[in-house]
């Protein structure tokens, strides 16, 4: 018990205080206080025994090692001190449980309450003083005035969760804001009257719109109209405080609300989409008017002028948070480096969508990582409470739906959709935070959804009890009016002005659409693809030129293949370098790394940047590419391509998160950012893109033809029949071709690494980009004829079709046309059976198909009786299909692929080889058509 006398003659307000620091960071307590408190919370659990005459308790305390125990006096009112530390920490910790943010619904119940008899206090405490005011800045306080501030604060119209945070420093900020003015902001009768015009805006434009076009869709915003005054809110606080460009992603509730009231765009426009009218642009399909992107330059309330952009987004929800994500950082790599936080990443999200779809956890694992943050991104929530149809108790398993926010320890404010001046107050809080800490903050702005899921559905169907309750609730304008009315802000025609104010002007703009004949479409991101023009197919099919000064290439290659010398590396990768420097130098024979490695050093020697990512693209998954070398002693990275020249561009390597569909739609983002930079994401093998196949449909191959927006993403796919099974065969080049249309897209199946050189250089030489999907090989990265002279670098063009150099025209019998990898299996037959009657082709590029190119093979060899199409692939798989939508003349080839197979390739080595031989067996050799004309046979 000597130990801790000490206790007895501190004041009660500095214990108070050590006690709220243990509970909040014990690691940060001195070691004696810290095994006291610990005792002592066992003591509170256990209860107190006796009382002596000075009012002091005896209180059993354990240690939380050895676990002894022993009983400590402890005065009364200081037991009582900490009992309200305890109360305060379970406000913190519980208080978001116990708010008024629910407009419609009754709160779920939970347990335990915050009754104050729980942390062992009774009602004959209430008016008793404690120095535990002091902890959350109210000073000293009777027991009912700290429990009034604690409601206000935490059990309010917002619910803060914030107590799981590690940060000290955050927990301590976080707690000062909100104990200001008691989580409040206390707004000028101009700032009030402003938020009242943004909420009448949104009421009124939705009211005009449900009159205007009865029955149709347009994802209302009804019920959560407050986001409106809270995006003004954030859009003019964060000019004011340096941001100068926005990126938001949102789906379709509210977006068009969003595109006239935050980002300008004329309600005319909308008005000629509902109407479905035709676009000005013949090559433009078009989408709804709900996914429509838009940029703009705004000039806010104080004079600054800031960029504002909403992503287009398709109908699966979530797909474009990753994209405002690549945007983001595009924007920040290329115009804001030492000052990314001013480009501000905002996305608005659906309550059942942030819960229910998995990228949404994909990209807050993105949030703090090297290749991908963006220096904090503000979380909306537009909570309705509701998914379609699903009630949220049949959405998720959480407590919230933004429990996601907990895996990066991110703060969560619960938002009362109905009160206007609490929504504001917390996005105020949620840019502050974000600014002063670059981490993602969330707000959950629960509200509710006034119609069906769109504006056609009959919602009493599934929940009859809410809408009859939403049907008799105020919306937040009118319930926002009456209580500035109350305050006498405003008198009772001020509101009445401002709705006839808005609707006039809708009304003028309203008829001006009636005499336009078409819709306008306007592009996003127009600075950034200044000087750029659409191509169509004939215009990609068009000969780049890729060349590059040889005397510069050498340069290139002594810097990629030399190492610091003051740098300790390991003895393979010292060797690794040798032999590339041998490759080049002496012996002239490149390798596909080479190849590779060298069209980047080009292309940053020329000013461009490149960004490649995906799993272990440093060292590449095959140990191919060694773009990032670690040190031997302490792992530091030294990247050749960085150290090239001093005017050179910058070249972003990083080993991304085993996510393919929230990288994918990440780099896709940044791509469309950023036209100037190559921008890859590379499978670890090819199939692994099937987890990004929202990406592919949505945007890769149809953003030009829905959003007229270019991108040059490049994703390169390991694709070929080695016998690693069925998932590390096949990039399922298939399902790509079968996408390819008009002039969409290139999909190239290289065999030279020169050729590769090429491709990849010519991706930004062109003034127009497309995606590029790029079959790349896994057995040729090393194979001994995958070679290419310099020279060929140096002065070649990338060639879609590429001849047999070795046939005579009179002797060939047999024209083989053939793809990527197969065709170093066929050649080695052809040169095993010295079929010199032969000609092996390579198709390099499937789209667009090379149709002149291929008719000039067919026409050069016009002795051949025998055509062939060769395809380690399943007859289903593979690019035979392809040919023959896109090439007339393939009906009539003879055609060698494996039989129809549901799996892309066997699991059994022997399988593998035999099927693998029975195709080529049948490309020499007519008559052994065993592999393929029974297509229903078992074996």
């Amino acid at each position: 018990m000597d130990k801790y006398s000490f206790l007895n003659a501190m004041h009660p307000s500095q214990l108070a205080d050590l006690y709220n620091q243990y509970l909040q960071n014990p690691d940060a307590i001195e070691p004696s206080m810290r095994a006291f408190f610990q005792g002592f919370d066992f003591g509170l659990e256990s209860g107190f025994e006796g009382e002596s005459l000075d009012g002091s308790k005896t209180v059993t305390l354990k240690d939380s090692e050895t676990k002894e125990t022993e009983k400590v006096q402890v005065r009364e009112n200081v037991q009582k001190e900490f009992q309200v530390v305890n109360l305060i920490d379970g406000y913190r910790h519980r208080g978001h449980l116990f708010t008024k943010t629910n407009p419609v619904r009754e709160r779920r119940k939970y347990s335990p309450k915050l009754h104050i008899e729980n942390f062992g206090l009774s009602k004959s405490d209430l008016d008793r003083e404690f120095e535990a005011g002091e902890i959350i800045g109210i000073g000293k306080a009777t027991l009912q005035e700290i429990i009034d501030f604690l409601e206000t604060v935490f059990c309010d119209s917002i619910g803060v969760e914030y107590a799981y945070i590690r940060k000290p420093e955050e927990v301590k900020w976080i707690q000062d804001h909100i104990y200001k003015n008691r989580n409040k902001t206390d707004f000028s009768e101009d700032q009030k009257k402003n938020i009242l015009r943004r909420l009448n805006e949104a009421v009124t434009f939705e009211s005009f719109l449900h009159k205007s076009y009865v029955g149709q869709k347009r994802f209302s915003l009804e019920g959560n109209e407050s986001l409106i005054p809270a995006l003004d809110a954030l859009i003019e606080g964060a000019a004011d405080v340096g941001v100068k460009e926005f990126v938001m992603g949102m789906a379709h509730r509210g977006r068009l609300n969003t595109l006239v009231n935050i980002f300008g765009k004329s309600a005319k426009d909308i008005f000629n989409e509902f109407e479905g009218k035709d676009y000005d642009v013949d090559s433009f399909d078009g989408d709804v008017k709900y996914h429509l992107g838009w940029t703009s330059c705004r000039q806010t309330d104080s004079g600054k002028e800031i960029n504002l952009n909403l992503a287009p987004n398709p109908s699966h929800l979530e797909t474009v948070s990753a994209v405002v994500q690549g945007i983001a950082r595009a924007k920040q790599d290329d115009h804001h480096v030492g000052e990314e936080q001013d480009v501000l990443p905002i996305v608005v999200h659906g309550d059942a969508a942030i819960a229910g779809q998995g990228i949404a956890y994909e990209i807050v694992q993105m949030a703090q990582l090297d290749g991908y943050k963006t220096m904090g991104t503000i979380h909306i929530v537009v909570n309705n409470q509701i998914g379609f149809t699903t009630n949220y108790t049949d959405g998720r398993s959480s407590t919230y739906c933004t429990d996601v926010a907990k895996v990066t320890l991110s703060p969560v404010l619960h938002v009362n959709a109905d009160d206007a001046e609490a929504v504001v107050h917390a996005m105020k809080f949620a840019l502050q935070y974000r600014m002063e800490f670059g981490k993602d903050v969330f707000i959950d702005l629960l509200g509710y959804r006034k119609y069906g899921h769109n504006e056609g559905d009959e919602p009493r169907f599934t929940q009859p009890q809410l809408y009859k309750a939403i049907s008799e609730h105020k919306n937040p304008r009118d319930i926002y009016a009456e209580r500035l009315k109350d305050e006498g802000v405003i008198d009772e025609d001020y509101l009445d002005e401002l709705e006839e104010k808005i609707k006039t002007k809708l009304s003028e703009e309203y008829e001006v659409s009636k005499k336009e004949e078409k819709s306008v479409v306007t592009k996003i991101l127009q600075d950034e693809w200044e000087g750029f023009e659409y191509a169509d197919r004939e215009k990609m099919l068009e000969p780049v030129d890729t060349t590059f000064d040889l005397d510069k290439l050498s340069k290139l290659a002594e810097s990629l293949t030399t190492l610091p010398e003051d740098k300790k590396f390991m003895r393979k990768v010292n060797k690794l370098m040798k032999s590339h420097h041998e490759k080049y130098f002496e012996k002239n024979q490149l390798d596909w790394s080479l190849g590779e490695l060298l069209a980047y050093a080009t292309l940053l020697d020329e000013g461009h940047n490149v960004r490649i990512t995906g799993q272990d693209v440093e060292r590449g998954t095959f140990s191919h590419r060694h773009a990032v070398i670690k040190t031997e002693n302490n792992e530091e990275e030294y990247v050749p391509h960085n150290n090239l020249n001093k005017d050179q561009g910058h070249f972003y390597i990083y080993n991304s998160l085993l996510s393919e569909y929230a990288v994918v739609g990440f780099d896709y983002g940044y791509a469309m950012a950023n036209p100037n930079t190559l921008t890859i994401w590379e499978a670890q093998f090819g199939d692994f893109s099937n987890g990004a196949q929202i990406m592919i449909d949505q945007y890769i191959s149809s953003a030009e033809d829905k959003w007229k927006t270019q991108n040059g993403l490049i994703l390169l796919l390991p694709h070929g029949y080695e016998g690693q099974g069925s998932e590390h065969s096949s990039a399922r080049m298939e399902r790509y071709l079968q996408l390819c249309a008009k002039d969409n897209m290139f999909v190239a199946n290289c065999t030279t690494p020169a050729n590769y050189f090429h491709l990849l250089r010519r991706q930004l030489k062109t003034n127009y980009r497309k995606p590029l999907i790029v079959f790349t090989p896994k057995s040729l990265l090393r194979h001994a004829e995958v070679v290419s002279p310099k020279e060929d670098l140096a002065e070649g063009s990338f060639q879609t079709v590429i001849d047999d150099p070795n046939a005579k025209v009179k002797d060939i019998k047999t024209l083989v046309f053939c793809s990527g990898k197969f065709y170093y299996d066929l050649k080695k037959r052809r040169e095993e059976e010295e079929r010199n009657d032969m000609a092996l082709v390579r198709l390099e590029q499937l789209f667009p198909l090379p149709e002149d190119a291929l008719n000039k093979m067919i026409k050069k060899y016009k002795n051949a009786e025998d055509i062939v199409w060769a395809q380690e692939e399943p007859r289903n798989m593979g690019a035979y299909s392809h040919l023959l939508l896109q090439y007339d003349k393939a009906k009539d080839f003879r055609v060698c692929s494996r039989r129809f197979y549901g799996s892309p390739a066997a699991g059994s080595q022997a399988r593998f080889k035999k099927r693998h031989e029975g195709v080529i067996d049948y490309v020499f050799d007519p008559s052994k058509n065993n592999n393929v004309k029974d297509y229903k046979s078992k074996n």
